[in-house]
Formats: C-alpha cells, sequence, structure tokens
C-alpha cells in the first residue's frame, strides 16, 4: 500500500498544477521570454521556473518544446493577419487622417505594443535562419502591404503610386519600429518619425485624394 501512495503522488501534484494553468499561460511566458531575450530563451525549465510549477506541468499541454514555438508563432500569425484585415476598412472617411490613425497606431510607444515591436524583431531574426518563419513573415508582409496599397489608392487615386508610397511607408514604419525598440530613446523620438513620415509620405502625394 504505502508503494503505491508513493507512486500516485507525483501524478496528483501534475494534475494540481494542470488545473492551476492554461496552455495560454505557457504561449504567454514563452513570448515574455522572446521579448526579453529572443527565441533561444525559450527554455521549458526556465519557462517553469518562471510559471512556479515542475515540468512535467508542461507536457500537459504540449508535446514537445518544437510545439510550444509551432504554437507561439501560430498566435502571433493570427493575430496579426487578423488585426490587418481588420484595418481594411476605413478608419475615417478622409483618407489622410485614415493613414495618420494608422501610424499613430503603429508606432505607439510603450506597453503591449512595444512587446509586440520586440517580439517581431525577434521573429524577423529567426527567419532568416528558418526558412518556415521566414515564408510566414512574408504571407504577413504581403498582407499588409495589400492594406497599405488600398489606402494610398483611396488618396491618389492612382494604382502604381499607391504601390510605391505602401512600400515605403511599410519600410518607414519598420524602420521606425527598430529605433523605437531601444530602451534609451528620447522621449520625442516617435512624435519625429512619425512626422517625417507623416509629411513626405502622406502629405506630399501630388495626386488629390479620393474618397
Amino acid at each position: 500500500m504505502t508503494a503505491v501512495k508513493k507512486k500516485n503522488a507525483p501524478r496528483t501534484s501534475a494534475a494540481a498544477e494542470t488545473t492551476k494553468l492554461s496552455r495560454d499561460d505557457w504561449l504567454d511566458a514563452a513570448f515574455q521570454a522572446v521579448v526579453e531575450g529572443g527565441f533561444d530563451q525559450v527554455r521549458v525549465l526556465v519557462l517553469a521556473h518562471t510559471l512556479g510549477v515542475t515540468r512535467g506541468s508542461f507536457y500537459w499541454h504540449f508535446v514537445d518544446h518544437a510545439e510550444l514555438v509551432s504554437a507561439l508563432l501560430e498566435r502571433w500569425h493570427a493575430r496579426e493577419t487578423g488585426l490587418a484585415r481588420a484595418l481594411e476598412h476605413p478608419a475615417d472617411p478622409d483618407p489622410r487622417r485614415d493613414l495618420e490613425q494608422l501610424l499613430e497606431a503603429a508606432l505607439s510607444h510603450g506597453g503591449d505594443n512595444l512587446e509586440n515591436m520586440r517580439f517581431e524583431l525577434a521573429l524577423r531574426g529567426l527567419g532568416r535562419r528558418d526558412p518556415n518563419v521566414a515564408r510566414m513573415l512574408l504571407e504577413v508582409d504581403d498582407l499588409r502591404l495589400r492594406v497599405f496599397e488600398g489606402k494610398f489608392l483611396r488618396l491618389t487615386g492612382d494604382a502604381r503610386v499607391a504601390s510605391d508610397l505602401a512600400s515605403l511607408f511599410y519600410l518607414a514604419i519598420v524602420g521606425s519600429n527598430q529605433a523605437l525598440s531601444r530602451p534609451t530613446n528620447p522621449p520625442q523620438t516617435k512624435d519625429y518619425l512619425k512626422g517625417l513620415i507623416t509629411q513626405y509620405l502622406i502629405h506630399r502625394p501630388g495626386a488629390a485624394p479620393t474618397s
């Protein structure tokens, strides 16, 4: 009887940990690890220590480390494609104000958005050595560009100009996000970058705005 009790004890402990944590809790911890140190910091033992549980709890939710990373990438992909599709609908009837609001959201510095910037920067680093990640990033980039092209088409009425401006707009956002992810930026950096993009890409295109 004593031997049976000892054998069942760890199973009871693991079950208790499982009820305390969800799959999303592990994904949130993995996301934070990437934000703080890149994908190399996504380690099961480290995450278990952060969450205050044993490694056994992890295996109730994931087969292995690879499945955890795959689920983390899938969650990011679903979030970003959902956001891009939501942006297809104009937030303002004026095409310039619509683009200005999009730019403000893209460059918001702080809180969750800063963490999302750092996660995506780490993801792009991973994409340089993982072709599957590179393909996923290309899909998201293409979707974002199509959204931007649609907005610049409303502004200029010229499909070629809209395509060129959308590419420049996206490059400006990506570069600005890299700059804004640095922890020592002066507080006016975001406003400066936003002003440059607004002045040269939103307010200066030659064609008159169209509704």
